[in-house]
This record gives structure tokens, sequence and C-alpha cells, in this order.
């Protein structure tokens, strides 16, 4: 096949040196000569674009069609032009792509091919640009392996021949600008395989896609957001997160809540903000979590097999709109944070899987690239490039959508090798462990770098081995995280509540392991979505007993969590005791509210945030041992539990927690100071539909020593409640 030939079936690896206008020699004489593909055209001719007049006339090359060439008369320096095409129909002025020097630079693919780069969804994928006067579409895509590239889309039949892309050997990255496109137009890149073959892919900087079972990718629109969240911002930047409350309620935007006459369209951003904003406002938490809002195919993995890491998922309204719910909680006083999955991603054949033929993204070794649990590929960390993929992807949520931090999912299958594997479907690090290095080093130095550039942030890690220091800085050996979920908590005290009360006894240590660790990282109690699906039936559900010792177990541990060190998350649905399993699918159950238990539940969760905001010593001195002090730990028999808490000016607050229905009258318990303990919350009370056992106005503190402590009172215990007491000064 010749240069020709090639260059008419897009396959030509080098068209812009063929393409566009070049000065040539010609029997040792300057000239110009003027090269485009235009499939379906009848005629060409050069336009001069500063003087509008014709200077030439292109002819199709023989045996290259839709190829056309011709020189241009006397004149041997390039100047600016265009292309007047006839078509059968229509006749055309057409800006030509190849009359556009490389828009590319330097600094940005050399940081890219040195695992540095944080900003390269600004000119991977598709940007808006403007070259010698025309404003246009910057498309770049890195496939170094590939032998042609091609821009496919709306803007010219899907037809592979017609813009060929520049290739930059250095960087592996293909680029073509095309002028006069419009926003939301469709487009894939053609890629030819060195093997020859031909595949469409989307694009993986893409910042929109169309709907699934569609695939492809959409140009953005060229629109500028204008942010009214400073203050937040500029508050935010002096946060200090882990001495700060934070209570955060987990979100999935596609069940929260839905809309339509049959109750199963999605709400809208606009929709999300006049509901799920004030709704979380009113309940107290400080933050939401959203689960993954990256592009995906298939409803069923609820984000967790992104597709399109950069592109916001179509399913709620465009980025603009995803904007505007951020910037109305930020507004609100509320903190959002955004589920990030670095771990893996689906093998879908119009993703990142074998994107130019070979394994450009994810490990080629099988053992290494390929998850057993989930039928995905691991992303190969070691490789430069695809660790600028990832450290942009994560500065593009935190810089572009005011995210203010990210909860990375899966961090334990990217630490080990192993992970899910059994003895010889995995291979040692080069020590002969089975710690993945490549992983912990992109992970340390994503949490460096984005706690440097966007201060005031927060890095969370799902992280469910006893890996040590998660939260640790990277400069003291750590992962560099902020904070890690505590899933032996949660596996624990879950298992605790799931017991009949008569056999709790047996079972204490599940409440009490905890502390054990509470001081070895930072750490979030999470009661997540993963804990109410699968046949794990609803929080409510797990528990034994008619629906009175249901309801008032749920709200005595609940207590007993917002009490305990630690920051706290809460699944959707739980605050109001949803009594199915979350079903992505559809809406959580709101009418359940219209019972008063599932009335009171909710009330006693928003008191419980209140409580929690109002009281330093709930959060003030979480990461540190000196606040919290057991008060008793080892009544099993009676299955209760006390503690206090104390905040940095020496307040002190009491937790009780009876978690058997017998009313302990007269139960001694020692306190830390002399002086008038009011009772702050009782889970018992009628308010959240308790039987209304309890200690009035609150205890007196009497010089009698008990469980350590210099004072103690006679308290009584309601059943299955946890009560809080805190500490008024000396009488």
């Amino acid at each position: 096949m010749t240069v020709c030939q090639a260059l008419a079936k897009g396959s030509f690896g080098d068209a812009f040196s063929w393409l566009g206008m070049h000065q040539i020699a010609i029997q040792h004489k300057a000239a110009l000569v003027v090269r485009a593909v235009l499939p379906g055209a009848l005629a060409v001719w050069v336009v001069d674009r500063k003087k509008g007049n014709t200077v030439a006339q292109l002819h199709p090359v023989a045996g290259a069609e839709p190829l056309f060439a011709g020189r241009i008369g006397r004149r041997v320096k390039p100047f600016a032009y265009q292309l007047k095409v006839r078509y059968p129909d229509a006749e055309l002025l057409l800006d030509d792509p190849y009359a556009c020097p490389s828009q590319l630079d330097e600094r940005d693919t050399y940081l890219f091919c040195e695992g540095r780069q944080q900003q390269a969804w600004q000119f991977l994928g598709a940007n808006w640009r403007e070259c010698d006067g025309m404003t246009g579409v910057l498309f770049c895509v890195w496939a170094p392996n590939a032998r042609a590239v091609s821009v496919v889309g709306d803007f010219n039949y899907w037809d592979g021949c017609r813009h060929s892309m520049r290739f930059h050997p250095g960087s592996g990255i293909w680029e073509i600008f095309i002028p006069g496109l419009q926003g939301g137009e469709h487009y894939k890149y053609a890629i030819q395989t060195m093997n020859g073959d031909w595949q469409h892919k989307a694009d993986p900087c893409a910042r929109a896609m169309e709907p699934p079972p569609h695939n492809a990718s959409r140009v953005p629109f060229d629109e500028q957001w204008s942010w009214r969240d400073a203050n937040w911002m500029q508050a935010r930047v002096q946060q200090p997160w882990h001495k700060s409350p934070m209570s955060i309620y987990e979100v999935h935007l596609g069940s929260w809540r839905r809309q339509g006459a049959d109750g199963r369209d999605y709400l809208s951003y606009d929709a999300l903000i006049a509901q799920l904003v004030p709704y979380v406002q009113e309940m107290g938490f400080t933050h939401v979590e959203l689960m993954p809002l990256s592009e995906y195919p298939f409803d069923g993995s609820w984000g967790y097999q992104p597709v399109g890491l950069y592109a916001p998922t179509y399913r709620f309204g465009s980025a603009a709109g995803l904007k505007s719910l951020v910037d109305a909680f930020h507004q609100a006083g509320i903190g959002v944070l955004l589920d990030w999955v670095p771990a893996h991603f689906p093998k879908d054949p119009h993703g990142l899987a074998r994107f130019d033929g070979t394994c450009l993204y994810e490990h080629e070794d099988p053992r290494r690239g390929s998850h057993p649990d989930w039928d995905t590929l691991i992303y190969n960390y070691g490789r430069k490039e695809v660790q600028s993929f990832l450290l942009s992807n994560a500065c593009y949520w935190l810089q572009e959508f005011h995210i203010d931090g990210l909860r990375l999912d899966a961090v334990s299958s990217m630490l080990y090798l192993d992970y899910s594997r059994q003895p010889g479907e995995w291979v040692p690090n080069q020590y002969g462990g089975r710690e993945n290095l490549d992983a912990i080093a992109l992970l340390q130095e994503i949490n460096t770098r984005l706690y440097s550039r966007y201060p005031g942030i927060v890095m969370i890690a799902e992280e469910s081995t006893a890996w040590d220091g998660v939260s640790r800085e990277v400069g003291h050996g750590g992962l560099g995280f902020g904070f890690k979920w505590n899933m032996g908590w949660m596996h624990d005290t879950l298992s605790y509540i799931s017991r009949d009360p008569v056999h709790r006894s047996y079972h204490h240590h599940e409440m009490t392991f905890s502390l054990v660790y509470a001081y070895t990282e930072e750490f979030i109690l999470s009661l997540s979505h993963d804990e109410v699906v699968h046949g794990k039936r609803a929080l409510l559900e797990k528990i034994p007993g008619d629906d009175w010792q249901k309801f008032a177990t749920l709200r005595a541990y609940y207590g007993f969590m917002w009490a305990h060190p630690g920051k706290q998350l809460l699944f959707m649905g739980n605050e109001f005791a949803q009594r199915h399993e979350w079903q992505h699918d559809y809406s959580l159950d709101w009418h359940l509210l219209q019972y008063t238990p599932h009335q009171q539940l909710q009330g006693w969760v928003k008191d419980l945030n209140q409580c929690y905001r109002q009281y330093p010593a709930l959060w003030q001195r979480d990461g540190d041992s000196s606040g919290f002090c057991w008060l008793d730990c080892t009544d099993a028999a009676d299955s209760v539990l006390a503690f206090c808490r104390f905040d940095d000016d020496g307040n002190v607050l009491v937790a009780v927690c009876n978690f058997t229905p017998a009313v302990r009258e007269g139960y001694r318990i020692g306190l830390p100071k002399a002086g008038r303990y009011v009772e702050l919350l009782n889970s018992d009370s009628h308010f959240y539909g308790g039987s209304d056992v309890g200690n009035g106005a609150g205890v007196n503190a009497e010089h009698v020593p008990w469980q350590g402590m210099q004072y103690s009172a006679m308290v009584t215990l309601p059943p299955l409640a946890t009560v809080y007491f805190h500490w008024q000064g000396r009488v």
C-alpha cells in the first residue's frame, strides 16, 4: 500500500507530515502543496483566509480516492487558508484541521510520562482550544503501541479516514485539533493495532459519555461555572478534621429517592438540591459521602466498575448540575466526599482493556492484572503514565467539582498481591513478599500530593486488614490517608447486636475489642451500604426480638456508636430503620415514616447528631487515648458498657449502655469529677419510643471511689438503651 492509499484509508501513522499545507522542493525550487482527505467531495479549492480569494484547485489522487492534492501557484510561504468543498448537495467552506501546528505542551507530556502529571484532563481527552483564530476541540489520547489513530464521531460520519491524528513518539500521545465542533457531539477513537485490526474505543479522559447501552464519548460543552462556596472553601483550609465533628451520611444518588408516575425515575440534580440538601442539613450530618459518580455502564455495579473515570454519570444531569449540587451542600455547611475507584476497571470492549491492542492500563501478567473476585482488570501501578492518569483523576474531582475528600474503594485489594488468590495464582514482589510495592508507592504519592495541593481535604481508605499505618504520614512510613474505615468494629458490633440478649454476655468482647486498637489509626466507624445487601438484611432486621426490642436495640447501638472514639458513617435509610435490604434500582422506603417507631428512630439520629456537634468531648480527641476512659468494660453478665469521653477543656461526657431488656436500678458507675451530671440523652425516652425509664434531671457524684474513679453515683439503666450524662460542674 502506498502512502497516498494509506492516507486515504486513515491508516498512515504520520498523517500530519503529508496532509495540510507543506513546503516542498520541485526541481530544486520551493513550492507549496495542499493535501486533504475529503470523502464524497466532487471538487476542492484552496481559499486564502485573509483575502477570501481562491488560489488553487485540488484534484483527486488516482488510486487513492478520496485524497485530493494540488500546488499553490507561485506562492512558497505557508499562509492561512480554508478549503471550499463541493458536495452533491452543498458547497461548504471548511477549516482544515491539518493547518494547525501541535497544541501539546512539552512540559505536560514530560510530566505525564514521568508519572507526576496532576492535570492530565486539561490536555488529554477533548478540550476546547483556539488556533490561528479558529475555535475547536483538541483531541488527545495516549496509545503508544497503535499503528494509526483517528477521531470518529457525529461530525465526520464515523469515518476513520477523515481525521487521522498526529503521533508524538516520545510520549505515545496522538492529537488533532478539529475546528468548528459543537458541544455534546459523540465521538470515539478508531485505533489500528500493530496486527492491523481496527477497534473503536471510548476516550479514557472523556468528560461526558452517552447513556448505556451506547458507549460513545461526548464533547463537553464550553461553559464556565461560577462557584458560590468561597466561604466554605476558605474555612475548609483551616479545619483540622481529626479534631472536628464528622458525621457522614452515605448516599447512593440513584436510589435515595426516585420520582415519576411509577417511581422509577432518577431525581435530577435540581431535585436533589431541593430535597437531599435540606434533609441532610435537618438531620445534622456534617458530610455526605456519594457513592461513585464516574460513568459506569451497569447499574448493578453501583458505580464501582467505572468505565469513564473522568465523566460524571449522565443519570442525574450534566457536570454543571453536579457542581451545583456540591455548591448547594457547601452553602448549607455540609462537606461532600466522593467514592473513588482506582483499584480496578471493567473489561468492557469500548473501555481501557487492551486499549491500543496491548495491555496499556492493566498489568500484562493476569496474576497481577486480573481481579478474580470481580472479573475486572487491575491497573498497572508501576507504569508512569498510568500513575499520571490516576493522580490526575483524583485531582480532577477535587479541583473541578470542589469535592472535599475521596474515599478509596477496595484498598486492601491494591495492597496485597495475593488478595483473593490461592498459592500459585500470584507473583511475589522483588523481595519475595506479598505486598504490592507499586500500588503502595502510588497511594503514598497520591495522598502526599493531594494533601499538599488541596488543603483541608480528607483522604479515606476502605481497608479491611491489619495493615500497619494506613492513616500514618508517609514520612513516618504510612500510606498517608487521613482516615481508615474501622471494618473490625463494624463486624464485631453487628455480630453482637444480632445475638439474642440472653447470649450477649458470652460475646461481650465484641463490643470492647475495638478499644484495643482504637488509637492505631484515625478511624471512621462505618455502617455502609455493604452491610445491608446480598442477604445480610437491613440493620433493624439483624436484631432478634419483637419490634420494640429491635428499635430499642438499634437506638442503643447508635448511641454507643456516636459516643465511641472515631468519626461516624451511616448509610441512607438506616437513620429511619429501613426494613428491606437496600435495592439500587428502587427508592428508599420513605413511606415507613408514616409509622411512629420509624419517625422516632429518625428523631433519635437527629438528636444524636445535634448532641455530637455540640459537645467536643465526642470528637475533639478521637485519635488520643487520653480522650477516652473505660468505667466498666467487664460487666459481661449484665451486658453493660460504661465509659467517659473528655475534651481539651476537661469537660466530661459519660456514656452507659445496657444491651439487655432488664431495667437496672441502683447501678453504680464511677465518675471522674465531683458535681452534677445531667442526663443529656436517653434512647429509652418516650420521645424515641422507649419506656421512659431514666434519671430525671440527672445525678450527683458521691465521694465513693468506684471503677478506678474517686467519685461515683447510683443510676438507673433503662432496658436496651444508651444514656449520656454530661458533667455540669460542682454543685
